[in-house]
């Protein structure tokens, strides 16, 4: 399927077009403190002709054949971009993250061609949230798909991975 760059799209955010649109597909989770998972994903990316994109994803729980358990994590946010990187290579990005989980995020990163690599700034929890401590975030374009890993420090462990999915622009 042909990508096209949108009319009204706000110039600031071509470095990051190649996210636009909803995307679907699975991954899977997994961490020290939780049993291993499987689960589908609903990811869009959207602009009103504004200098950000809004994140949507929802997840829910499969089986082992892909069928739905239950619904899965939530978040929202708002991804905005800033001038050169400082290390020379792409553009500087941030993105303000909400969870359904009651934790707020402020990620930092940056986008070079169809890749985006960030790592939390600052985590805010509710009193009823889990502890969680830090992030890391890496999503890219890969032969139409779009790939994405997720790290993680929490409840006490060291930074390491947690999710990766795989999903098909629809």
């Amino acid at each position: 399927m042909a990508f096209e760059i949108p009319a009204g799209l706000h110039p600031d955010l071509a470095p990051v077009a190649w996210l636009l649109g909803t995307w679907h597909g699975n991954g899977r989770g997994e961490y020290p403190t939780i049993e291993p998972f499987a689960f589908e994903q609903d990811v869009a990316f959207r602009h009103d002709s504004r200098p950000f994109l809004h994140y949507f994803s929802q997840t829910w729980i499969t089986d082992d054949e892909g069928e739905r358990l239950r619904p899965g994590a939530l978040e929202t946010g708002f991804l905005r971009l800033g001038g050169p990187a400082p290390e020379g290579d792409g553009t500087s990005v941030e993105l303000v993250l909400a969870h359904h989980s009651g934790v707020a995020e402020i990620w930092y990163g940056v986008a070079d061609g169809p890749r985006l690599t960030m790592a939390t700034d600052a985590v805010a929890r509710t009193e009823t949230a889990k502890e969680y401590t830090a992030g890391q975030r890496m999503y890219g374009l890969v032969e139409g798909a779009l790939m994405y890993a997720v790290d993680m420090a929490a409840e006490g462990q060291t930074m390491q991975s947690h999710l990766w999915g795989k999903l098909a622009r629809v």
